[in-house]
């Protein structure tokens, strides 16, 4: 099991900058694909970006590609998502998710274990 908890949303202006953070509890975060989602009022959650194992293979969602950036540190137990050039539509409540399984995070629906979530509110 992992345990997964998001930090750094905010408010920010259109065209802004926010770094958000999840840290994942257990000695085995590093065997965990991780993922990034999020939820606009009225709309079904909806797949970011994802980050395999190791690091070496990243998806991102067509709305979000070259202006998101997700990474993770293995030794402190962390994947990040930089957020740039940020758009009113990016206004959601953001999740990370992580499973063993690669395709799980990279799916619709997402894998097994989800943090509480973060808002992020991008004002026009």
């Amino acid at each position: 099991q992992v345990q997964l908890v998001e930090s750094g949303g905010g408010l920010v202006q259109a065209g802004g900058s926010l770094r958000l953070s999840c840290a994942g509890s257990g000695r085995y975060f590093s065997s965990y694909a991780m993922a990034w989602f999020r939820q606009a009022p009225g709309r079904e959650r909806e797949f970011v970006a994802a980050i395999s194992r190791n690091g070496r293979s990243i998806w991102y969602a067509d709305s979000v590609k070259g202006r998101f950036t997700i990474s993770r540190d293995n030794a402190r137990n962390m994947v990040s998502l930089q957020m740039d050039t940020l758009k009113s539509e990016d206004t959601a409540v953001y999740y990370c998710n992580a499973d063993l399984a690669v395709q799980d995070v990279v799916g619709s629906r997402g894998g097994t274990y989800w943090g509480q979530g973060t808002q992020v509110t991008v004002s026009s």
